[in-house]
């Protein structure tokens, strides 16, 4: 049984240990003021006034723990081996919404591994964001409201049926897709609400990263 380490009633910016872009960093705790790190993720300096709230990970990576503690960062190790540490942040805290840099754009045995954990974790919207892209598991039924030419691709993690896709250049509706058979790469909005629905939760919606707002404002 899980146990819940923090609580927070505005979302919540994760900080991981791969390539986080500032100006990114800064979009996101405009959107998701709290902050966390996911272990090694706490070595980031953070813009001022923002600070780290808490630090959650099995800290096999954190290196300087004893400061941390001391500038009042709670430190929640999390012995377990069986998640990453992503995984670990998601199962543990309970928040409107995460935001979560630093997992995508660096080795892409941690960009799959953060793509699992929100599979994993699909009841708990999550945006995980690099420098140019942004991805979060399509929920039931999306409705986004996106700028005509924006990219919209659409990842199958298991073999889905599309049910609804109003405003894609490309419609959806009716379309099975699956891995290794038919995806939605780079689709295309035709300005206006985007409205999206699979017959299942297994599909990896993939936006431009100047798109943070759009999909916050959808999953919140």
């Amino acid at each position: 049984m899980t146990r819940t380490l923090l609580r927070s009633e505005t979302p919540v910016t994760l900080v991981g240990g791969g390539p986080v872009d500032a100006a990114r960093l800064g979009e996101a705790l405009g959107l998701a003021p709290t902050a966390v790190a996911a272990d090694g993720g706490a070595d980031m300096a953070l813009p001022a006034p923002h600070r780290f709230r808490a630090v959650v990970g099995d800290m096999d990576s954190l290196r300087d723990r004893a400061s941390l503690e001391a500038a009042g960062v709670e430190v929640h190790e999390v012995a377990e081996q069986d998640s990453t540490d992503l995984e670990k942040c998601l199962y543990s805290m309970v928040a409107p919404l995460f935001i979560g840099l630093g997992f995508l754009g660096g080795r892409l045995d941690h960009t799959l591994a953060a793509i699992s954990a929100l599979r994993a974790r699909p009841d708990t919207p999550t945006v995980l964001m690099g420098e140019a892209d942004l991805c979060f598991l399509c929920p039931a039924r999306l409705e986004i409201d996106l700028p005509a030419g924006a990219r919209v691709s659409l990842y199958p993690l298991a073999p889905v049926r599309g049910v609804t896709g109003e405003g894609l250049r490309w419609p959806i509706a009716g379309l099975e897709m699956a891995p290794g058979g038919r995806i939605g790469t780079s689709n295309a909005a035709t300005g206006g609400p985007v409205r999206i629905a699979f017959d299942a939760r297994e599909v990896l919606v993939i936006l431009p990263a100047d798109q943070l707002g759009a999909a916050v404002a959808a999953l919140a």
